[in-house]
C-alpha cells in the first residue's frame, strides 16, 4: 500500500459526496461515486445512479473526453470495484482495457462476489492500488449495504416520538375518536418522510396501525413508498385501514391465513417462532436491507432487547402527558441531535 497524500483524501471525499447524490435511488447495489485524476485536474467523474444501469467508474470513463489520458491517469472510487459479470460487465475489467495505471479505492466491498477480487485483478494486471482512504467514511456512506451482507439482515432503524415526560401516547380509552396524537410539528414530519423516502421498508405493530391508521407512505417529499409491513400475530385488524388500501405494496405478518378482502401480501408466522427473527429473515430473503420501524412500544422495545437495531432516531416534542404509554429508553448518550422548531430529534447508534 502506497503512502496516501492529503490529494487522494481530497479526491475520496468528492467521491463519496457524488455517491450521495444516488442516495435511496440504487437499491440493492451500494452508492458509489468515481473520480479520475491527470495531472493534478479531474478530467472525469461520475456516480451509480440506479440498479441496472452503469456503474460510477463507467460513468466516469466514458465522460472523459480524451481517452488517451486515461494511460496517465488515476481512478478514484469509494468502493472496490465489482469483478464479476452482473446486470453490467465488471469495472476492474474496463480499468485494464483503458490502461489506468492507479487505482486508489475507499473501502473493501464484502458483497460475496467482489470480496477482495476486485483489488486481486487489478493488482495482478500491474495496476498500482491504494485502498482505506477515507474508509471509515466510506463504509458509514454504504451501512445499509454492509450490514446487510455482513449480518445477514437489513439496517434497522427504530423511530419514535415522545414527550418531554417521557410518553409515546396518551391513554386513548381516556381520549374519545382515535386520532393520531402529534408530539412533534410539521417540519419533523416532513423530515420523516424523507427519510421514508431513502428507506426499503417501513414495519409497524398492529396497535399502531388500529390505533392511528398510519398510511406509511412519502406524502410530505418526493420519492419512492417503502415497503409496509404490519405485524399483526392476533389477526385482529380490519381491512378497512390505510395500509391495506393498495395505495402501496404491504406485507402482512399474520398467524393464520382467515379469508378477507386486505389488499396485502400475508406471511405466516408459525406459533412457535419469534416474530422479530421471522421479519428479518423474510426481509434478508427478499434483498431489503433497510427497514424503519415505527412502533408502538412493545414492538420498538422487542427489537431493542435483541439489540436488533442499528440507529434510532428519537424526536422529543414539547409536551407533557403526565401519564399514559411510556417510551421505550435507550441509556445511551446520542451522537447528534437537531432542533425542528419547539421539538428535537436525537439520534442514537447501536455501536
Amino acid at each position: 500500500m502506497s503512502h496516501h497524500t492529503t490529494t487522494d483524501i481530497q479526491y475520496m471525499q468528492r467521491c463519496l459526496n457524488l455517491a450521495r447524490l444516488g442516495e435511496g435511488k440504487t437499491y440493492p447495489n451500494p452508492m458509489v461515486g468515481s473520480v479520475i485524476v491527470h495531472k493534478g485536474q479531474i478530467i472525469g467523474e461520475g456516480y451509480h445512479r440506479k440498479a441496472g444501469g452503469p456503474h460510477a467508474e463507467v460513468w466516469a470513463i466514458n465522460s472523459v473526453a480524451n481517452q488517451d489520458l486515461l494511460k496517465a491517469s488515476t481512478l478514484y472510487v469509494n468502493l472496490e470495484p465489482c469483478s464479476h459479470y452482473g446486470q453490467t460487465p465488471p469495472c476492474s475489467l474496463l480499468i485494464q482495457q483503458k490502461k489506468i495505471p492507479r487505482v486508489v479505492i475507499g473501502c473493501g466491498d464484502s458483497f460475496s462476489k467482489v470480496a477482495g477480487r476486485g483489488i486481486r485483478q487489478l493488482e495482478a494486471a500491474g495496476v498500482e492500488v491504494t485502498t482505506g482512504i477515507l474508509e471509515q467514511e466510506s463504509r458509514e456512506l454504504n451501512r445499509r449495504f454492509f450490514t446487510f451482507h455482513e449480518a445477514k439482515r437489513p439496517y434497522i432503524i427504530l423511530k419514535w416520538a415522545v414527550t418531554r415526560d417521557g410518553f409515546l401516547d396518551i391513554d386513548r380509552e381516556v381520549v374519545k375518536g382515535n386520532r393520531p396524537t402529534w408530539i412533534t410539528n410539521e417540519h419533523a414530519r416532513r423530515m420523516v418522510h424523507q427519510w421514508r423516502s431513502r428507506e426499503q421498508a417501513i414495519l409497524v405493530g398492529s396497535t399502531t396501525a388500529l390505533k392511528d391508521n398510519p398510511s406509511l407512505t412519502v406524502r410530505d417529499w418526493t420519492g419512492p413508498h417503502p415497503l409496509r409491513l404490519v405485524l399483526d400475530r392476533g389477526n385482529i385488524l380490519p381491512d378497512h385501514l390505510a395500509l391495506f388500501d393498495g395505495e402501496s405494496p404491504t406485507l402482512l405478518f399474520c398467524s393464520a391465513k382467515k379469508a378477507d378482502n386486505k389488499q396485502a401480501e400475508k406471511i405466516v408466522i408459525p406459533a412457535d417462532k419469534e416474530p422479530v427473527n421471522a421479519i428479518l429473515e423474510e426481509l434478508y430473503k427478499r434483498h431489503i436491507q433497510s427497514l424503519i420501524v415505527e412502533g408502538g412500544a412493545q414492538l420498538l422495545k422487542a427489537f431493542i432487547e435483541k439489540g436488533l437495531w442499528d440507529e434510532a432516531r428519537v424526536f422529543v416534542g414539547d409536551q407533557w402527558f403526565q401519564n399514559g404509554i411510556e417510551a421505550p429508553q435507550l441509556h445511551l448518550t446520542p451522537l447528534q441531535s437537531e432542533k425542528f422548531g419547539n421539538s428535537e430529534m436525537f439520534m442514537y447508534r447501536n455501536i
